[in-house]
């Protein structure tokens, strides 16, 4: 038997050697089978596959054309203006990026006067920054906040000056990308940590707390923010007393966080009735308080459900700060409108709506990776 056992449980080279070099079916498994399982299944998605697949292939290539190989990418400018004679000459055909060229400055700043145009930059590269520091789950820590109010407070000092040798700036001159970020930036940070705080009034025991709650939710979320921005900049002035007077880019602010706070508890307040009752009756059983219970057990699993839903969320209210183009402050979007109006440049609007569309694309692309692997990461964690 012992030898019966030994030989059966020899190693085999030759075997060995064969079944190692044998490799799966490509049609079994891989992107050939893929294609045929999702792709090629039937007649039909065959057919659609090949007639979509070529007109992708058409378009691709009439862009390729279009914004590279017929381009125009800079024009002459005289004392008289830009000469553009170049551009339109091409009649649709291909391409003026010199629009860009020549007027990505104002694009990016706005107003902001034109030798100062570094700081501004410097405020958009720390906005970066602090986007990836606080991406990154080591500097997840108190330390945070103050890092935070460092770096905002640098921004303030570059964007104002009027201190350490800046000259002055008022915010009437600001524009372009910084306005965005400092909208952006501003109305999710302040509205998250506030749409908590209503999410769980909303599911509080005390009826004055849930009804003033409810209330705020439902009267935000029944009117565009359009309406809401247009109270702040005509009407809000009007309650103030005389001689008082709020910055606009600071009303319009408020505004935008009231707003998102709104849209945001309703997120979080799903992830939280999405929780299992057996949670809040553990965290009971543990004698925790309310705030121990909420803290450290409801509301980490209760964001982690609602991930998804929350950086859609953010990612509509980054590109809703366009909207404050009707109470006459410079976003970035309402820059690049404004860049065309020079005579010159009429016409050739696709060039700078494209610049900008990628500009929004590559931020809310990043927040939706992130959001992706965040997502990933906390459900590996959660599995061990």
């Amino acid at each position: 038997m012992a030898e019966i056992t030994a030989e059966a449980t020899a190693p085999r080279p030759a075997q060995d050697a064969e079944l190692g070099h044998r490799r799966p079916p490509l049609l079994a498994v891989g992107p050939l089978a893929w294609a045929k399982a999702n792709l090629f299944s039937s007649w039909i998605s065959t057919a659609v596959t090949l007639a979509l697949g070529y007109l992708l292939v058409r378009w691709t290539m009439g862009f390729i054309d279009w914004a590279f190989i017929n381009a125009i990418w800079s024009v002459p400018v005289t004392p008289q203006g830009a000469q553009t004679q170049a551009c339109r000459a091409l009649g649709g055909t291909g391409a003026c990026w010199a629009v860009v060229t020549e007027k990505h400055r104002f694009i990016l700043f706005g107003t902001y006067p034109y030798e100062e145009h570094w700081r501004p930059a410097i405020c958009v590269l720390l906005f970066i920054g602090l986007y990836i520091v606080s991406a990154m789950r080591r500097f997840w820590r108190p330390a945070l906040a103050l890092i935070w109010l460092a770096t905002l407070a640098v921004i303030g000092v570059l964007m104002w000056g009027g201190m350490l040798g800046l000259s002055y700036v008022p915010q009437e001159r600001w524009g372009g990308l910084v306005i965005t970020l400092i909208l952006a930036t501003f109305g999710i940070a302040l509205a998250f940590p506030l749409s908590i705080l209503v999410a769980l009034g909303r599911r509080s025991s005390m009826p004055a707390i849930k009804t003033l709650c409810v209330l705020y939710v439902e009267l935000i979320r029944g009117v565009p923010l359009i309406s809401l921005l247009f109270m702040a900049s005509v009407m809000f002035p009007l309650f103030l007393p005389e001689g008082m007077n709020i910055d606009k880019l600071l009303r319009a602010q408020i505004a935008i966080i009231l707003f998102a706070a709104a849209y945001l508890a309703e997120v979080v307040r799903a992830g939280l009735q999405a929780l299992p009752r057996g949670q809040y009756e553990a965290a009971d059983a543990l004698g925790l308080t309310y705030w121990q219970k909420t803290g450290f057990i409801i509301l980490p699993q209760a964001l982690r459900l609602v991930i998804p839903p929350l950086v859609n969320t953010f990612i509509g209210f980054f590109k809703d700060t366009s909207l404050v183009l009707i109470i006459g402050i410079f976003d970035l979007l309402t820059a690049g409108k404004t860049a065309i109006v020079e005579p010159a440049w009429q016409g050739f609007g696709i060039e700078i709506y494209v610049t900008v569309g990628l500009i929004y694309f590559v931020f809310c692309f990043a927040m939706s990776r992130y959001s992706q692997g965040l997502e990933a990461e906390l459900n590996r964690h959660r599995v061990r």
